[in-house]
């Protein structure tokens, strides 16, 4: 893919994150950008001095929302914000028909499936399926396919060709979560009736924002269950009852923002959605694949590398040395992002020795 002449180099992208040897966590926390940290910190002066206004903030809310919709290539209209991804997940489990089947990965992180299993009283099910063997459980009586682009616990990417070709065979929706993709992973939303995001891990941002997109033949049918004044086609005269002009394109299902964490997700989401994420995706993957040769694991060109640690050996001796990593679903689990460097796979190294 041909860069802009807007798009930073990689070296000018690492610049903008003050470095932290050792921090491989992107996977469970992002590290904040410099503009990131400015923004908040002028957020809060604003805050303190009395100076900080419900539009400031609503602006905020724009420039993210913008900046989010060129990131994964939708239409700014198709793009709905919230805090969570449970709850976002939760428009599409309420929208479900009563009997729906609800096809879901094995494994995959809640809040992919808790939602939809709130609604067995309805009659809806939820069918269980090996990653690999996604698209085939796919099926005439699946309403809809929800999966992670990138799952939480194994860094694994799904087979989203397959997935979608075999859901538009069958009629069934798809709703993809894009929270441990965006910011590494080229992503396009388009190809998806669903998606949900939350930004504070590989974006960077502050956690309390989240993003849905929706597609065309959804924005009828998914019920706006948690309309408040900010789902209003003007919310600044959507405060008051009794009733309520809805927006009429995604923002109708906004959740009303926690107005604090916005300025700096506007920061980041705007840093991210300039950058070459073809690049990013063969930088911090091949550092994961560096990794795994030394670890004489199978590369898996990810940047999540994950490896069996039951009783969590591996864990606390990479934490003993001073990297942050996490376990997962009884794994030893780290990520590259853009601050890590090849030093940080001599420090694993070291540690596991």
């Amino acid at each position: 893919m041909a860069r802009t002449t807007s798009a930073p180099t990689l070296d000018e992208a690492r610049s903008h994150f003050t470095h932290s040897a050792g921090y491989l966590a992107a996977c469970t926390q992002g590290l904040p950008l410099q503009e990131t940290l400015a923004a908040s910190r002028a957020e809060l002066d604003a805050w303190a001095a009395g100076e900080a206004t419900p539009a400031h903030y609503g602006e905020a809310v724009e420039a993210a929302r913008a900046a989010y919709a060129r990131l994964v290539g939708v239409a700014v209209g198709q793009v709905a914000i919230g805090s969570q991804i449970s709850v976002l997940t939760s428009l599409a489990a309420c929208s479900a028909p009563d009997g729906a089947e609800i096809v879901c990965v094995d494994g995959d992180f809640t809040s992919m499936i808790y939602p939809f299993l709130a609604q067995s009283h309805r009659g809806v099910t939820v069918i269980h399926a090996p990653l690999e063997r996604l698209a085939d459980a796919i099926g005439p009586r699946t309403w809809l396919v929800a999966f992670s682009v990138v799952q939480s616990a194994t860094g694994r990417i799904a087979d989203t060709d397959a997935v979608v070709a075999a859901a538009s065979r069958h009629g069934a929706r798809t709703l993809a979560d894009l929270t441990q993709a965006a910011g590494w992973l080229p992503v396009d939303a388009s190809r998806f009736d669903l998606t949900v995001c939350h930004a504070y891990k590989w974006l960077c941002a502050p956690r309390g924002s989240a993003f849905l997109t929706v597609g065309d033949r959804m924005l009828d049918q998914l019920r706006p269950v948690q309309a408040g004044w900010f789902a209003g086609d003007d919310p600044w005269a959507s405060c008051y009852g009794p009733g309520i002009q809805l927006a009429p394109d995604a923002r109708r299902f906004d959740v009303s923002p926690a107005w604090p964490v916005w300025p700096g997700t506007a920061a980041a989401l705007e840093f991210f959605a300039a950058l070459d994420l073809h690049e990013v995706r063969t930088y911090v993957s091949g550092l994961g694949d560096e990794l795994s040769e030394r670890l004489a694991i199978p590369a898996l060109a990810q940047p999540i590398v994950t490896w069996p640690d039951a009783d969590g050996r591996d864990l606390a001796a990479l934490t003993a040395a001073g990297i942050r990593a996490s376990g997962r679903a009884g794994r030893a689990r780290v990520a590259f992002h853009l601050w890590n460097t090849p030093a940080d796979i001599d420090l694993v190294e070291k540690a596991l020795r």
